[in-house]
């Protein structure tokens, strides 16, 4: 059974001339372990809040994957050596995230209570 995951990669800045080829390595890499690529957003060139292997700008690409549970582990692996990745995070996609609601208590301080919706159980 595969999951939905979303993965996150933050690129090399100086890819972004031909950033088709390191963002269709990163799908020949999903497809190489038995996963699907449902959705691909480029975010374009960003500042990062600090520096990353002396870079200040990096390439954010998101991606939305089909992954069976044994090609997770293998995929971060692959990802960690590619040399064109500066970072990259990999999570599970929730359909419907918990609410989170701010309520005070009896001394008046904010505190925050995680409700989960009906179709979320």
């Amino acid at each position: 059974m595969q999951k939905t995951y979303e993965l996150m990669v933050l690129l090399h800045p100086d890819l972004e001339i031909d950033v088709e080829t390191p963002i269709a390595k990163v799908e020949a890499l999903v497809q190489a372990v038995n996963g699907k690529v449902l959705k691909r957003d480029n975010w374009g060139k960003k500042r990062l809040a600090y520096k990353i292997s002396r870079q200040d700008f990096a390439i954010y690409v998101y991606f939305e994957l089909n992954l069976p549970p044994e090609g997770v582990q293998e995929l971060e692996r692959t990802i960690l050596i590619t040399e064109e990745v500066l970072r990259h995070i990999l999570v599970v996609h929730e359909e419907n995230p918990a609410k989170v609601e701010s309520k005070k208590d009896e001394k008046g301080e904010k505190k925050s209570e995680v409700t989960v919706e009906e179709g979320a159980k």
